[in-house]
């Protein structure tokens, strides 16, 4: 695939940000996302000094008008979504099990889990809609899942 175009969810440290460099590197647009916008910036300057073209989208996985908006202005910019790498993840409230609270697993649960359905639910209705083969992968405890997108039924 030349110059695919590559969403990144918690692109902004971590293993993300070094996929992001490593896609950059390779010739793909890179498309990175997280909360925090002067960390996004700094990223994309980093990206565009390698070639890439690049654009850092503020979204917050865990509430499903972010996703939709984050792989709609992907398509958008780019005119397709080839590869989605899903990485946003939190370690959540460290401690023993009998100090944790509802709301702490919760708030864990909704970026961990929530965060990579919602994205995988968006990234691949527009890989669908496209018509051509994509790749959608979750980095998630250490293990990689990796989904190609369906061809859409004829």
């Amino acid at each position: 695939m030349s110059n695919p175009v590559v969403l990144i969810t918690g692109a902004l440290t971590g293993i993300g940000r070094a996929a992001a460099i490593a896609f950059a590197r390779k010739g793909a647009k890179v498309v990175v996302s997280g909360r925090r916008d002067e960390a996004g910036k700094a990223l994309i300057k980093e990206l565009r000094a390698l070639g890439s073209e690049a654009e850092f989208i503020n979204a917050d996985v865990r509430k499903e008008d972010d996703v939709r908006a984050m792989v709609d202005k992907t398509v958008a910019r780019f005119g397709r979504l080839d590869v989605a790498v899903n990485n946003a993840a939190t370690e959540g409230q460290v401690g023993p099990i009998t100090d944790q609270t509802a709301e702490s697993f919760a708030a864990t649960f909704e970026t961990n889990v929530l965060g990579v359905v919602l994205s995988m639910k968006h990234e691949v209705r527009v890989m669908q809609r496209s018509g051509r083969r994509g790749c959608d992968g979750s980095e998630s405890s250490e293990r990689a899942i990796t989904l190609a997108a369906p061809r859409p039924r004829r």
